[in-house]
Parts: C-alpha cells; sequence; structure tokens
C-alpha cells in the first residue's frame, strides 16, 4: 500500500515544493535518480512512488536522518541505497557505487526539520540545549568548541557572513567575555583539596624519624 506523498505519523514531514519537483524530475520515467539531501526520505519516497522502475541513491551527512529514511523507505526494497556522505563527495560516491549515468539528481539545501525540532542539536533557541549545530555528529568540531577557541575577530566574521547580522561585532564581543568570566569562574571554582595540597607542599618536611615511629608502630598494629 502506497504511503501518501510526505509520509504519515513521525515521519509525516511533507517537503516543500513536492509536486513541482517530482514534476521536473518526470521520475515517471524511472531509472536511477539521486538525493543529495535525502533527510527523512520525503522526496526519494515520491520519486520511488512515480515508477515501479524508479531507483534512489540517497546521500546524507545526518546519520540520523539517514536511519529515518532508510527505516522509512525500506518497503522499497533495493530500490533505496542509502550512503552516508556529503554531497560535496558526489563523484566520489557515484564512482564507489560504479554507477555512469543517472536520470536525475536533487538537491534540497538547508537546514531540516529534524535538526531543528531536536532538543539535542543545538540549532535552536526553543530549547536550552549543548551547542552541538553539526550537520553531521559524527565528525568535526561542536559549535560550542569553535567558539571556545576562536578569537573575537573570527566569531564576528562568522556571524556576519553566515548569519548576515550587522552587530556581529558586539555579538562577538559579549561571546568572548562571557567566555572569559565562565574560565575565570570555573578558575575560582577548583576544588578545595588543590588549595590544601599547595599549603601543605609550602611546608618544611618534617622529621623523618617520626614518620618512621609512625610507621613501625602501624606495622606492628597490622600483625
Amino acid at each position: 500500500m502506497a504511503v501518501p506523498l510526505g509520509g504519515r505519523g513521525a515521519l509525516s514531514h511533507r517537503p516543500v515544493l513536492l509536486r513541482e519537483t517530482i514534476e521536473l524530475l518526470a521520475a515517471e520515467r524511472g531509472g536511477l535518480f539521486v538525493d543529495c539531501t535525502v533527510g527523512l526520505g520525503g522526496h526519494s519516497e515520491a520519486i520511488l512512488q512515480a515508477s515501479p522502475d524508479a531507483q534512489v541513491l540517497g546521500i546524507d551527512r545526518d546519520e540520523e536522518a539517514l536511519g529515518l529514511a532508510t527505516e522509512r523507505l525500506a518497503q522499497y526494497g533495493s530500490r533505496f541505497r542509502a550512503v552516508h556522505a556529503d554531497f560535496r563527495e558526489l563523484t566520489r560516491v557515484l564512482a564507489t557505487a560504479k554507477v555512469r549515468q543517472v536520470r536525475g539528481v536533487l538537491a534540497d539545501l538547508g537546514v531540516s526539520s529534524l535538526q531543528l525540532d531536536s532538543p539535542l542539536r543545538g540549532f535552536s533557541f526553543r530549547h536550552d540545549a549543548p551547542l552541538d549545530m553539526r550537520m553531521d555528529m559524527s565528525r568535526g568540531e561542536t559549535a560550542a568548541e569553535l567558539l571556545g577557541r576562536l578569537s573575537e575577530v573570527e566569531i564576528a566574521r562568522i556571524i556576519f557572513e553566515y548569519g548576515e547580522e550587522r552587530r556581529a561585532r558586539r555579538i562577538a564581543r559579549r561571546i568572548v567575555e562571557r567566555r572569559k568570566e565562565r574560565r575565570r569562574n570555573s578558575d575560582d571554582a577548583r576544588p578545595r583539596r588543590l588549595s590544601c595540597a599547595r599549603h601543605w607542599a609550602g611546608k618544611k618536611t618534617e622529621d623523618p624519624s617520626r614518620h618512621s615511629h609512625v610507621s613501625s608502630v602501624a606495622n606492628r598494629g597490622q600483625r
């Protein structure tokens, strides 16, 4: 039984311009199509539904999304193949899959609703979550690690160029100030035993004969 375009239940996300995309690809012709950003599999599913002769090679950097898409499209069997990769690696992916010719290629670029809605990915202001923001959580630095090492100038450049934020310098300055505050507070909150260790380290060494006496008493008590 065919699933309605857009899926059902947990995978009910409906891709934008779905019908228009399928018409432009002319998926009813069948053949092999490459979905460079498979996401939750909405476009891929529509392509597979368009013709019993259609096949899809689905690529995505996000392992979580790829797993969900694979589960969603399991009913199509070998007609769908999932590859964990960046779409920029398309040439390598096709060579590895021994594909010489395709009917069409689709790339729906941008952050997906799965990533925005997840409380663990750090893409949304709606959740107090770790600042991860990686498309591929299996590799690379998190946004938090990046902000922890970049200079104020570099942070401002990234915010301005990628966020198109005119107050990028002010934001970057506040980030760096906050970073310094956190590190200072972290230093102040070090365990008390460290201070104790430094205190005793500064004292003169006691008479070793006293330690020998204590040691001999302790050893007699253990016999």
